[in-house]
This record gives C-alpha cells, sequence and structure tokens, in this order.
C-alpha cells in the first residue's frame, strides 16, 4: 500500500509538469503564428506534424509499454516533450516549428499512454478510484502555464518563454518520477490474464477499441480547439488583446481542474457512462451557445461578451474533464488485450484526433471563418457525450 500510494504522489506531480510542457505554448500562439509568417491555414495545416509525431509515439509506446514497463518509457519520454517545446519556442521558420511539433507530438503521446497505463495499475493497487484526480494534475499545469504565458505576453518574448518553462520542467521531472511504479509491479503486461501485445487494426475483437476511441476523439477534439484556437478566436474575431484573449483557454482549464478533481466522485455517483453523457451534452451545447451570443456583443459589449464566451469555454471544460479518465478505463477494461496495448490502441485513434482537430478547424477557418469553423469541435463533443453508450454503467 505505502508503494502504491508513493506512486501516487510521484504520478501527480508527473502529470503535473507534463500538462505545463504541452501546453506553454498555448498563450503565445497568436505570436508564434505570426513570428513563422503563418495564416490560420497555414498553421493548421503544419499542426499535422504534431499528430504524425502523436500517432508515432502512440504506436510505439505501447508494444514498449507491454515489454519493458511504464516507468522506463516515462523516463524517455520526460527528456523528449521539453525539447519540442524549446524548438516551437525558437522557431522562426515554418520547417523548425514542424521539428518542434512533432518532436512534442510523439514525447507527449509516449508519455501520456505511460501514465495513463501506470495511473490504471495504481488505482488496482488502491482499490479505490484515482484516475480523474490524476488528470486534474494535468490540467493544473495547463492552468499554470496558461496564466503565466498570459500575464507575461507583454514583457517576455515567445521564445524566452518556452526556453524558461522547457528547461525548468526538463529539470523537475526527474525528481517527480522517483516513487513511480517498477515495471514488476505496473501491470504492463496484463497480470495473470493472458493477453494480446499485438492486435489488429480491425475486426471484431478490437470493435469495442474504436467505438471507445471515437468517444474520446470527440473530446479531444474540443479540447485541442479550445488550447489552440481560443487566443486566435478571441484576438482576430472578437477584437481582444493579448493577455486577455488567454483567458478562454485559462477558463476552460480552470473549469476542467474542477471538473477533474471531482471526476472521481462523479464516476462513482453517475456512473461512467452518465457522467460522460452529461458532460458531452452540457459542454457542447454551452460552448455553441456562448460562441453565437457573445461575437456579435464585442464590439457594443466587449466586457459581457467576453464573460459570455469564457462561460462557454468552462462549459466544455467542465464537460470534457471527466471523459479522458472514463473511457481510458473502459479501454483498460476489455478483455483479453493488455492494457497497455489497449490504452495505446485507444490513443492513437484519440490523440491523433486531438492533434489534427486543430489542423482541420484552421482549415475550416481559412474557407469560411474561425466562428464557423469552431462549430466542428462543438459537434465532436456532443459525439463524444453520444459514444458514452460503450462504456459499462
Amino acid at each position: 500500500m505505502r508503494t502504491a500510494i508513493l506512486a501516487r504522489n510521484s504520478l501527480w506531480a508527473t502529470f503535473f509538469f507534463m500538462g505545463i510542457v504541452s501546453m506553454a505554448w498555448v498563450a503565445r500562439i497568436p505570436e508564434i503564428r505570426d513570428a513563422n509568417g503563418l495564416n490560420n491555414g497555414q498553421l493548421g495545416l503544419i499542426l499535422i506534424s504534431s499528430t504524425i509525431g502523436a500517432v508515432t509515439g502512440a504506436q510505439l509506446s505501447g508494444r514498449l509499454i507491454h515489454t519493458f514497463g511504464t516507468k522506463p518509457i516515462i523516463i524517455i519520454s520526460i527528456f523528449i516533450m521539453p525539447i519540442g517545446l524549446i524548438l516551437m519556442g525558437l522557431s522562426t521558420s515554418p520547417i523548425t516549428l514542424i521539428i518542434g511539433l512533432f518532436t512534442m507530438g510523439i514525447g507527449y503521446s509516449s508519455m501520456d499512454i505511460s501514465c495513463n497505463t501506470q495511473a490504471v495499475a495504481i488505482e488496482t493497487l488502491l482499490k479505490k478510484r484515482v484516475m480523474s484526480s490524476f488528470h486534474a494534475l494535468w490540467s493544473c499545469g495547463a492552468f499554470a502555464t496558461t496564466v503565466f504565458g498570459g500575464a507575461i505576453a507583454h514583457s517576455i518574448s515567445p521564445r524566452d518563454n518556452l526556453l524558461g518553462v522547457g528547461i525548468t520542467c526538463l529539470i523537475l521531472f526527474i525528481p517527480s518520477i522517483i516513487f513511480l511504479l517498477p515495471p514488476q509491479l505496473d501491470d504492463h503486461s496484463g497480470g495473470e490474464e493472458e493477453t494480446q501485445a499485438k492486435i489488429p487494426v480491425f475486426g471484431k475483437s478490437v470493435l469495442p477499441l474504436w467505438a471507445i476511441g471515437i468517444g474520446l476523439l470527440g473530446g479531444l477534439i474540443a479540447e485541442g480547439a479550445a488550447s489552440d484556437w481560443g487566443a486566435i478566436l478571441l484576438r482576430d474575431d472578437m477584437g481582444y488583446d493579448k493577455g486577455v484573449n488567454a483567458t478562454a483557454f485559462a477558463s476552460f482549464s480552470l473549469a476542467m481542474i474542477t471538473s477533474r478533481f471531482l471526476g472521481d466522485r462523479a464516476l462513482d455517483y453517475f456512473g461512467p457512462r452518465k457522467t460522460v453523457l452529461i458532460g458531452g451534452y452540457v459542454g457542447g451545447l454551452g460552448l455553441g451557445a456562448s460562441i453565437t451570443i457573445s461575437l456579435p456583443l464585442s464590439d457594443s459589449h466587449p466586457v459581457l461578451a467576453l464573460i459570455i464566451v469564457n462561460v462557454g469555454f468552462a462549459c466544455a471544460g467542465l464537460g470534457i474533464g471527466p471523459m479522458f479518465p472514463a473511457y481510458i478505463l473502459a479501454a483498460s477494461q476489455v478483455p483479453g488485450i493488455a492494457s497497455s496495448v489497449a490504452i495505446a490502441r485507444v490513443g492513437v485513434i484519440a490523440i491523433a484526433g486531438y492533434f489534427i482537430g486543430p489542423s482541420i478547424t484552421g482549415a475550416i477557418a481559412q474557407l469560411t471563418s474561425l466562428p464557423i469553423a469552431m462549430t466542428y469541435p462543438i459537434v465532436m463533443l456532443l459525439l463524444a457525450g453520444y459514444q458514452s453508450h460503450i462504456i459499462k454503467k
């Protein structure tokens, strides 16, 4: 029990720093876009490089975790992620940004899948729900780095901001992983039950994973839109200056933190299926209504419009918060497949969506407008709520 408690505390810290590194560039996206001479469509296209990295990392990490355990993969990933962030901050040409995004994608997906596999094992050892709390700490890190980035936007360049965050977290990651479960305790190969390390892409045996992945995909596409396009929506379409435009993702993150800290209780009280159903519908409808109402108000009543649009992003954060833990736990419980491999397969589907979703949003924005393009992640969030029927009650 003591080993599991120490591992839980260590994983809390790891998730926190992972949230900081992965979201540190969010408040500086408009400036990074401009520094690289990109428009919305070009930025959306370049974001595909992070998708390729994420899919590569997710595909490799599942089998590597099954063979070597979660902790060795986490140790490798903690060095890859900050390097990606630093390259993104240093970029003044699209090729450097592409390399940074690819590096971040492969590091993040490997880290995410290995940490979630470790979280499933810790929850099993503790015999209580704690999965949502891990993701709450990720959201705390994401919120802290977004607020920090917005607060210093007027005085510190994106280069210095991301360079400082990358180096600091690279150092802090090292002590945070000391007490993680060793490979012999993390149940990475599925325990005593016979499981498969290699599974087909399609087929009857993996249909549940595809259904779970599509549901998680919907929630992550909405999350990616909030992080990558929220600041640009507030700046370019509603006229808010830098710093203020970061409030969209800050509101989203704060709401997600709240829902994730309460998520374990919600999952126990309502059940995973109902929790995801309510979250998808409330989040999608709330975000859609807020953008529709606030856009025409932003010229005549900017303060009121800012409040309304932030309420919408908060609704999305509240709804999405428990989704990732619920869907990850559902994947780990698919019979006959090792949890690491099942989580990795769902991760290939969902994490790719997290990164490619903003690219699709950018393409739609270039053809129409960003407010219209935001319809896409809103619909996907509603789909995430609908797909809750695949989760056990």
